[in-house]
């Protein structure tokens, strides 16, 4: 018993010494490091298919930035001001999130020709990986709207869903465009004019997640509708009904011409020049031949 004491003993005193102490701090910092760089590591290779980590897709991003975007958007994206100094040549970017980034690039309208009332879609000027970079690094200056996922904006990539449940959905997703939306999209999504020389663009054959990530993000005079104005699935049921009244397949236009959906203007011009132009040439016909007696008048 007094050997097992003096041994204990001296294994305590070893463990009280100061080297001791360091050894298991050492040995604390090698385990932690060790796990932290194999989980990133792996986390890396599930999130990245270029072979790069985050921190250098973040500067490959910034370095196109540099080249391509900072001349209106100023070197740390914080925006440039015009010569009159008040309106903006680029906004700050400081904020818009990796949303702002896929919307804006992957339609063309980023980078802009030219400065206008607005940014038209066009060519697109930078492939998918360069649109990642570009998208991590405006993602990195602040918080802001993520990239959405596929499941919130395509009704059809949820499971478990019903014929019945989805066709809810799309009505559900009517009602909303019908009540948000068609002030300036028009109730078919065709568009319309806009106030300054602006204009709402046409639906018709826009990505769905483009539809989504405008709706995230208030692009240019469209306003910002938050997740906590219209939920995900708001959204989605939104992109669901746009895309079914764009497939004339299923949705015919009932009661006569569609005329391109482009509403009461259209179908005003039509029902003027159709109906009260043919009415007026006819008036202008009958007085054109009407009956004319010959005979003299009685003295």
């Amino acid at each position: 018993m007094r050997l097992l004491n003096r041994s204990a003993g001296r294994l305590s005193r070893h463990r009280r010494g100061p080297v001791a102490g360091l050894l298991v701090i050492l040995l604390g910092l090698l385990m932690a490091g060790g796990l932290f760089a194999a989980f990133s590591s792996s986390a890396t290779a599930e999130n990245s298919s270029d072979g790069l980590s985050q921190a250098e897709r973040i500067e490959a991003g910034r370095k196109l930035f540099l080249l391509s975007c900072a001349t209106c958007h100023g070197q740390n994206a914080e925006g440039v001001l015009a010569e009159d100094g008040k309106s903006n040549l680029g906004p700050s970017l400081v904020g818009v999130g990796a949303a702002a980034v896929h919307f804006q690039v992957e339609t063309g309208r980023m980078p802009m020709a030219a400065t206008g009332k607005q940014a038209p879609r066009k060519s697109v000027a930078f492939t998918e990986q360069e649109t990642e970079y570009l998208a991590a690094y405006v993602a990195s200056l602040a918080p802001g709207p993520a990239a959405p996922t596929e499941t919130q904006y395509d009704l059809d990539s949820v499971k478990g869903l019903s014929a019945d449940e989805q066709r809810e959905a799309i009505v559900r997703g009517g009602k909303l465009f019908l009540t948000n939306c068609t002030a300036c999209h028009n109730f078919e999504g065709s568009g319309g004019a806009m106030p300054w020389g602006r204009y709402a663009p046409p639906l018709k054959g826009v990505e769905k997640e483009h539809i989504y990530e405008a709706m995230l993000t208030g692009p240019q005079q469209m306003p910002l509708f938050s997740d906590a104005v219209l939920t995900p699935e708001d959204k989605r049921d939104i992109i669901a009904y746009i895309y079914s009244i764009n497939d004339r397949e299923q949705t015919p236009a009932y009661g006569g011409f569609g005329m391109k959906g482009l509403g009461p203007v259209a179908e005003g011009l039509v029902a003027w020049l159709g109906g009260i132009g043919v009415l007026v040439l006819f008036a202008y016909w009958i007085a054109a031949h009407t009956a004319r007696s010959h005979k003299k008048e009685d003295a």
